[in-house]
């Protein structure tokens, strides 16, 4: 990996964790204020962290002025497999004694993992660092 990938990697990573944050507080209002099912609390939390996600990895790490419409339907994508699995497993996995906390650590650990090499090689390919600012 060189330089650039490492840097990638690390501004995307501290961007996604600020978008970790918001997802938890929101899942954690949602599942201990309101007391809903784990997916009910999951699906509005993820959802706000993908928007937040998007925008800034778009400007500051991937510099990019590909076509956002069009990039955002590729991240589309990407969560229309990402979500049902991660909710569905999600909810296997509370439903089975799992901690609702544990379970998403998990899942934003992998979501984080996942979406990064999506975003690289599929959202932003050949279109990196095309962002005039």
């Amino acid at each position: 990996m060189n330089k650039k990938n490492v840097l990638q990697a690390v501004k995307f990573a501290l961007f996604s964790a600020s978008a970790g944050i918001i997802q938890a507080v929101s899942f954690t209002v949602l599942n201990e204020t309101l007391g809903l099912n784990y997916w009910v609390a999951y699906l509005p939390s993820l959802i706000l962290s993908i928007v937040w996600n998007f925008t800034f990895n778009r400007k500051f790490t991937f510099k990019s002025a590909a076509n956002v419409p069009i990039a955002m339907a590729k991240v589309f994508g990407f969560y229309l497999v990402f979500t049902p699995l991660s909710t569905w497993l999600g909810e296997l996995a509370t439903a089975n004694g799992v901690n609702e906390y544990i379970v998403l650590a998990v899942t934003m650990l992998s979501n984080l993992i996942l979406e990064f090499i999506f975003c690289k090689f599929v959202v932003y390919r050949n279109q990196e660092d095309t962002l005039n600012t």
